[in-house]
């Protein structure tokens, strides 16, 4: 499996991003589609919107939040999907998670990426 990076949204794209996926479920406010390089928008690997607003980046609810978001991950035929879509990609170069949120350590990026490289 090649490398599987994260970025935010709001870095610059570059060469060694390889193929950019943004994993969010809304397009990123303030961002124009044409500056922000994305290859492909997986909408449904991201959490559902129940989840999303529970969570509500409260870094003291992520245990609880990881948890069900991999469950999602785990029971969701398009979810899985999603994922597949991801691995499929790793196999032929480096791949880009792409993503809005402030906080670096406690998204559910961060759970997406521990979750396709186990």
């Amino acid at each position: 499996m090649s490398e599987l990076k994260m970025k935010r949204i709001f870095e610059k794209a570059e060469a060694e991003d390889g193929f950019r996926i943004l994993v969010d479920r809304l397009w990123p406010r303030g961002v124009k589609k044409e500056s922000a390089h994305i290859d492909l928008w997986l909408k449904d690997i991201a959490p559902s919107p129940d989840l999303r607003k529970w969570f509500a980046h409260d870094k003291d609810k992520f245990a609880a939040f990881k948890a069900r978001y991999i469950e999602e991950l785990e029971t969701e035929p398009e979810k899985q999907k999603a994922v597949e879509q991801v691995k499929e990609r790793l196999e032929n170069g480096v791949v880009t998670l792409v993503y809005a949120a402030k906080d670096e350590m406690h998204n559910h990026v961060k759970v997406l990426k521990e979750y396709i490289e186990r």
